[in-house]
């Protein structure tokens, strides 16, 4: 009878009524009882007594008198029920005024107890829904303030140097081809920019179905490697690609996958650079694939660790800094949505010899959502080493 309130609120009633009508028959009698017992030594009170009875009838107060206590008991067993139900109205309208951490305060054996519960419970999900709108906004403010400076500080270098050309303020040709060039370059920043944060707003919002395909990790991380030997040679760095399967397949969508591996690489490489070493390592781990990408570079900050995977979060604080900072601020924040979009995990840890990031991803996934993500896989690394240097090994091994 849970679910149905009308039934027991009058099985309630029905309950008082009947324990009302009980205890006012005995009160009844033990009242005769009592006016006989105290009576029995005055003859005289007892003779009017008799008289006022004979003239009334004996039926008519004692039914008056049994009626009255009836009331008298009926009303104390609802007072004590409705009281209940004006505490849950004081207390709902003291939280309509906006005051969301009061609750009602619950009688689990009332037939309004589960009332009030349910009501704590809608209470409870309105004020996470509004702090959600709260935490919404203030992320919309940050996106737009963030974007915002992002997007001035190239823009207002192109639209300089533009303008220096514009009004021939150049000695030489060139001059203006420094010039040029470095608007190119700016523009370049602003492109790669524009870029990733477009790709960020698809994930966040499953624009696009991912196209899920089976695939070898170890082809793509060899790939990866090639593919950034120029950098590491820039760097002055080798890498070392060490796997315990020979062939270790995954179900996914390769083309975003790379973009992950694209960006952990180009940090390692970028923040890494001093310890002239980067390890890839891959295993299996019970239904998982695991891939850990580990540089032995300066160390990031335990204050810096929880942060890492937040857009536009960089450990350089400095905005302007491109050159240490080189990317969007973008890139761990979209590798980490590709991740959960595969069913996986990315985590960064440091200490003060390495510093890794590990992705797990299953080897086989459920069937993607319709509106799940996929992008066309031209995606950037957060930057790229600028050392000058020479000498570069790059290792496959197989144990």
């Amino acid at each position: 009878m849970r679910g149905n309130i009308a039934l027991r609120i009058i099985a309630r009633n029905m309950m008082h009524f009947v324990l009302s009508g009980i205890l006012a028959i005995i009160s009844v009698y033990f009242l005769i009882w009592l006016a006989d017992t105290l009576t029995s030594g005055y003859n005289d009170l007892r003779y009017w007594v008799y008289r006022l009875l004979s003239v009334t009838g004996r039926e008519i107060p004692v039914v008056t008198i049994g009626i009255l206590l009836f009331v008298v008991y009926f009303c104390i067993f609802q007072w004590r029920y409705y009281r209940y139900a004006g505490q849950m109205s004081r207390s709902i309208h003291h939280i309509s005024e906006g005051h969301f951490n009061e609750t009602i305060a619950v009688q689990a054996q009332h037939p309004l107890g589960h009332i009030a519960r349910d009501t704590n419970m809608l209470i409870d999900k309105l004020k996470n829904s509004l702090e959600d709108e709260r935490r919404a906004e203030q992320t919309k403010n940050e996106l737009i303030t963030n974007v915002s400076h992002d997007l001035r500080t190239p823009l207002t270098s192109v639209l300089g140097y533009l303008g220096l050309i514009v009004q021939d303020r150049y000695r030489d040709e060139v001059e203006l081809r420094h010039y040029v060039q470095i608007a190119y370059e700016k523009s370049q920043r602003l492109h790669v920019l524009i870029q990733d944060l477009f790709e960020y707003t698809r994930m966040r919002h499953d624009a696009i179905p991912l196209k899920m395909v089976q695939f070898s990790l170890n082809e793509m991380l060899g790939q990866l490697l090639v593919q950034f030997h120029p950098q590491l040679e820039q760097s002055q760095m080798e890498a070392s690609f060490t796997s315990k399967e020979k062939d270790l397949a995954v179900t996914g969508d390769p083309a975003k996958l790379v973009r992950v591996f694209e960006n952990l690489l180009s940090n390692a490489i970028t923040y890494g650079h001093e310890g002239r070493r980067v390890d890839i390592r891959l295993w299996r781990e019970r239904d998982a694939a695991v891939v850990e990408i580990v540089n032995y570079g300066e160390p990031i900050s335990a204050v810096d660790l929880p942060y890492l995977f937040d857009r536009f979060y960089r450990i350089d604080k400095s905005r302007t800094a491109e050159k240490t900072s080189g990317g969007s601020g973008l890139g761990l924040a979209i590798a980490k949505s590709i991740v959960e979009r595969h069913r996986g995990t990315i985590i960064a840890a440091s200490d003060s010899q390495s510093t890794s990031f590990t992705v797990r991803l299953p080897m086989t996934l459920p069937e993607p959502r319709s509106n799940e993500l996929t992008g066309n896989g031209n995606g950037n690394g957060n930057g790229n080493g600028t050392d000058a240097g020479v000498g570069v090994g790059i290792n496959e091994k197989m144990s």
